[in-house]
């Protein structure tokens, strides 16, 4: 959907930060804003976002990201497996998205993974 990014990726940005020598030196701070603000520009392209709204949105994909990636090792957990496999963030989100969401984001997925493997 994004074109060139994987799924997440994340995009960085500067804070400060002291390094030996009195001089700062910044530190990265991740973000998925250059994505989420992207995918805002497919759906609606006239329409802006603030940064209250984008700190949002950034912390709503961590959470969800957050919630899968328990959900996945639980599972794998519970087959006795040490590996996540494409098939437990599968079930993770089918458990953990509500109906027709979880059948995109499954089918949107399954897209993405066969691209990623085709290009390999």
């Amino acid at each position: 959907m994004l074109g060139g990014s994987k799924a997440g990726e994340m995009k960085t940005t500067l804070v400060g930060d002291t390094k030996k020598g009195g001089k700062r030196r910044s530190k990265r701070k991740e973000s998925y804003s250059a994505y989420i603000y992207k995918v805002l520009k497919q759906v609606h392209p006239d329409t802006g976002i603030s940064s209250k709204a984008m700190s949002i949105m950034n912390s709503f994909v961590n959470d969800i990201f957050e919630r899968i990636s328990v959900e996945a090792a639980r599972l794998a957990h519970y087959n006795r497996h040490v590996t996540i496999t494409s098939r437990e963030i599968q079930t993770a989100v089918r458990l953990l998205l509500p109906g027709e969401l979880a059948k995109h984001a499954v089918s949107e997925g399954t897209k993405a993974v066969t691209k990623y493997t085709s290009n390999k």
